[in-house]
């Protein structure tokens, strides 16, 4: 399937400056166009120009000014818009589709889901599940397949530790593929028929409500022997706080929220970190050189215990690390909006009604502020050099505005602790004799997911024993 689509400031079919584009259309539903494409009408037509996509006219935005103003004109000049099918499978209840006051309000009794004080609370549980993870993969033979297994990591952290529910393998196994299926066809072409992605997702849907259902109602008798509050038991808490009484439906909609919110970014960033530790041996070293100075490892392995979230917050290069990983691998390419009224950007004119796609790799990827934009270097965000701090808007792994990720710190917590368990307890190669082309949707990977073979090491620095996978089941 191909869809012509015209490029230009010029307007109409056929009008001066207009371009024809053709789009194919993988089977999830999801489109790619050619290697340099967007870098091709940048060049030719600024980092402002008119496309349509899906036969919608649409506004393609690169650049921190220009964002900024899509961004911070939240109300005024856009509000949000998601494709029908994404829009349709999050559900009305969602964040992501609210709008105005009901989106603040909502936005509100979220924002304890991950406060400080609850990701406190939430730490040591991801840990043990990375740890727990790392002890499976080092014992697997054969070499892994980093993205897959980081999915299932990233829905079991959610699942498990996040929501605190009590399911069994075999349920976890099932949620797990469906979810799965319910990602890949969120942004499917809105077409209900029995055989589409669209109609598939739905399904999906359907299927993972009527499973929180029984989690959330089981939940109450699953209490005796835990020992920490997690985030649906904080934003049941939040919602009393604020006066609210939230549905089933709600709770519903909300709980696959914050999973699809925790679920491909996070497995996309963790692989990309993966893959630059193995791209950049001296980085790894540097790592473990900071985690000795800072009494964390002790001949070769990470001192016994707990970490606070505070020792983590310390770890000053592991954070331009994993800043860094998430300004050249950012795993959502951009955030979609509706203009509300017409308006100039960068001297085009952006129509009422026509939607504003803001690109976050490609602001990454052409900010003057970055120096040597495409090379991996952690140190650009060390204090010496800060060179991010020009404006926010140049760097926005977790875009901006009011709706800005309200879990960017529990996603960057997850990955730094993730490095951490690397650094220190870990040793791993890349199975292929070269590392593998990344994709971009529907977040980047490696074509292949990434082929690493690990080896965990005890104390005495020997591999480890195999764990089974009832261990990783026990955890919580």
């Amino acid at each position: 399937m191909k869809l012509v689509t015209n490029f230009g400031k010029g307007g109409g079919k056929g009008g001066k400056g207009s371009k024809q584009l053709y789009c194919h259309f993988l089977p999830w539903g999801q489109y790619v166009c050619g290697a340099g494409f967007h870098a091709s009408r940048r060049q030719k037509y600024g980092n402002v120009f008119k496309t349509h996509l899906l036969g919608r006219p649409l506004i393609r935005v690169t650049g921190a000014e220009n964002v900024r103003k899509v961004l911070m004109g939240e109300h005024s000049l856009v509000t949000v818009d998601w494709p029908q099918s994404t829009s349709t499978l999050l559900g009305p209840n969602s964040l992501a589709n609210s709008i105005g006051d009901i989106h603040r309000k909502r936005r509100k009794i979220f924002a304890k889901v991950f406060s400080h004080e609850a990701l406190e609370s939430y730490l040591p549980k991801i840990q043990q599940v990375i740890q727990e993870t790392l002890r499976v993969w080092s014992s697997n033979p054969d070499p892994i397949n980093v993205y897959r297994e980081s999915q299932r990591l990233s829905f079991h952290m959610a699942v498990r530790v996040l929501l605190g529910f009590r399911v069994s393998e075999e349920e976890m196994h099932c949620l797990f593929h469906t979810f799965q299926d319910f990602v890949e066809n969120v942004f499917s072409l809105p077409i209900d028929l029995p055989f589409s992605g669209y109609r598939k997702g739905i399904r999906a849907r359907d299927s993972l409500q009527k499973s929180i259902e029984k989690a959330i109602r089981e939940k109450p008798l699953h209490t005796q022997g835990k020992d920490y509050t997690d985030a649906l038991d904080v934003l049941l808490e939040s919602a009393k706080e604020n006066n609210t009484e939230l549905t089933m439906q709600e709770l519903k909609e909300s709980t696959i929220e914050l999973i699809f919110a925790a679920f491909a970014t996070t497995a996309s960033a963790s692989t990309s970190l993966i893959m630059q530790l193995l791209r950049h041996p001296a980085v790894l070293e540097k790592l473990r050189e900071e985690l000795r100075n800072c009494g964390l490892l002790h001949d070769g392995c990470l001192c016994q215990g707990e970490l606070r979230l505070d020792s983590i917050i310390s770890l000053k290069y592991l954070d331009c690390v994993i800043k860094e990983v998430l300004r050249l691998f950012a795993p959502v390419s951009g955030g979609y909006r509706i203009a509300t009224q017409t308006f100039e950007l960068d001297g085009v004119q952006v129509p009422k009604g026509w939607s504003v796609m803001y690109s976050i790799r490609d602001t990454h990827d052409t900010s003057a502020v970055f120096k040597d934009v495409e090379a991996f270097d952690p140190e650009r965000f060390s204090p010496e050099r800060s060179e991010d701090r020009e404006g926010r808007f140049h760097y926005l792994p977790f875009g901006g505005g009011v709706r800005s990720c309200l879990g960017k710190q529990l996603a960057t917590l997850f990955l730094k602790l993730l490095a951490v368990e690397l650094a220190g307890g870990s040793r791993f190669e890349l199975a292929t004799r070269t590392f593998p082309r990344l994709i971009s949707v529907p977040v980047v990977h490696p074509t292949d997911g990434l082929r690493v073979k690990f080896f965990g090491l005890d104390s005495n620095q020997n591999q480890i024993m195999a764990k089974s996978n009832e261990m990783l089941d026990a955890t919580v």
